[in-house]
């Protein structure tokens, strides 16, 4: 028997370790002709590779961190530190793509066939190649480029929300919709931990190079007071509430009409907190959840009447702080109260299908909760610190409504172990619970480990 060259020189090894179905698709895709790992054809599966290589990153533990680790790590940045955060963010961030891919490769041949998860595959198996292949950081030069590479990922993967989203949807015929939010949950929450741990060690090399870093001496006396990295040490609930209010009036302003009269929020108990956070999470969860509340009183009150305050109650507690958010916008309808924190299920799965098909990518910051620029080729500069990761969403509608936010925001809010619940009064209104971790002691919740046997 001819063996194709994609199998010699070990490769034959590895098809042979694959279960007998999944061997017959590796030797027919490897016999085929190839198609470009950026556009393959419709309905074919992501291309054959290599099992071992894949199989020696998934024995791979991931190696969790915490907030206070991370600033204890970057307040005193030198060029050993430094060179030290490059190679743990060069060994940490193909082990864990290679978990996710080992975990999409658990999926059914259908759902592997689906434009939008092959799309996603190929993304991760791209930065996967990329990110192993990295050698030993050793000098500041070696982590200019290592730089280069991990920008070039993070704007490559702006797509992979809206694109997962939509596969998810599409492939209810074969996968339950109880399976596809695990999957779902699994591949973004281990997303947010590769973008946390590549954005910090961007913003400390960042800081490294700037005119005002001395090495060795504390980072918060730098300009960017109480930055290190992209942690905040004094994250204040107060002005992010009221920065995310402003950003969600503006974007009802623009669905519903410069005149619609909007709902006040008022800001309620400790004012004063302060404690770690990476900002971008907190205005992100804050952003979605104040815009709900604010569309749903608008669409609520009749025209000619005043809409309800938005009350906003902050309460810090010894260890964390609780953030309660309380809007009179007539509550979640019954049949969608099920469903409010899935991604795959819910009466309206064909409506946000079509919703995400207008969103070319996605980053998930409150940035992408703003109207977008009147002018097309205008960009959001005050964000846009990393090749797009806090980029504005293009495009987006004002009015436009994926049905996402509230399974992400609760993501994002159990990344560093805290919690994020609703309670609904139907005919009233809504309490939303946001629960954060004061100390920062608390390490990301990773997504489980990829089985070893599971393909």
């Amino acid at each position: 028997m001819l063996i194709p060259h994609k199998f010699a020189h070990g490769g034959l090894t590895a098809l042979l370790r694959l279960p007998p179905a999944l061997r017959l698709r590796a030797f027919a895709t490897a016999t085929a002709t190839p198609a470009s790992p950026s556009s393959p054809a419709p309905g074919q599966t992501p291309p054959w590779r290599p099992a071992v290589v894949l199989d020696d990153w998934v024995q791979r533990e991931a190696r969790p961190i915490s907030l206070r680790q991370l600033t204890f790590f970057g307040r005193r940045l030198t060029e050993r530190r430094l060179l030290d955060s490059a190679n743990y963010v060069r060994l940490e961030l193909p082990t864990r793509i290679a978990h996710r891919l080992r975990n999409m490769q658990t999926l059914p041949y259908s759902a592997l066939t689906n434009e939008h998860i092959r799309h996603v595959y190929e993304l991760y198996y791209r930065a996967f190649e990329l990110l192993r292949k990295v050698g030993e950081v050793k000098t500041v030069d070696d982590n200019d480029k290592f730089c280069d590479v991990l920008k070039l990922c993070l704007k490559e993967h702006l797509s992979v929300i809206p694109r997962l989203a939509m596969g998810i949807l599409e492939i209810q015929d074969y996968v339950s919709g109880d399976e596809c939010d695990r999957f779902m949950t699994t591949l973004l929450r281990s997303r947010i931990s590769r973008r946390v741990i590549a954005e910090q060690h961007l913003a400390l090399t960042e800081t490294f190079h700037s005119p005002w870093h001395f090495p060795g001496k504390p980072t918060h006396t730098a300009p960017e007071d109480d930055f290190v990295g992209e942690i905040f040490l004094r994250c204040n609930a107060k002005e992010i509430i009221e920065k995310c209010a402003k950003t969600a009036s503006d974007l009802t302003k623009k669905a519903f009409g410069s005149n619609v009269r909007l709902p006040e929020v008022k800001l309620l108990g400790h004012l004063d907190t302060t404690f770690p956070y990476i900002p971008s999470h907190l205005e992100y969860i804050i952003g979605e959840l104040l815009r709900n509340s604010i569309q749903a009183v608008v669409e609520q009150t009749p025209a000619d009447a005043r809409p309800e305050p938005i009350e906003v109650l902050i309460c810090e507690a010894a260890q964390h702080v609780i953030i309660r958010v309380s809007d009179r916008g007539g509550g979640v309808e019954r049949d969608l109260l099920p469903y409010l924190w899935s991604f795959a299920k819910g009466p309206r799965r064909h409506k946000r299908l079509d919703a995400l098909r207008k969103v070319p990518r996605l980053a998930a910051t409150m940035q992408e909760l703003q109207p977008p620029p009147s002018d097309p080729d205008a960009k959001y500069v005050a964000g846009d610190k990393f090749a797009g990761s806090l980029s504005t969403l293009s495009g987006r509608p004002p009015d436009l409504r994926l049905g996402i936010g509230l399974p992400m925001s609760r993501i994002y809010a159990e990344y560093w172990a805290g919690s994020l619940e609703l309670i609904s009064l139907e005919g009233y209104g809504c309490d939303t619970f946001l629960q954060i971790s004061k100390l920062g002691n608390k390490n990301e919740v990773l997504s489980t480990r990829a089985s070893m046997d599971a393909v």
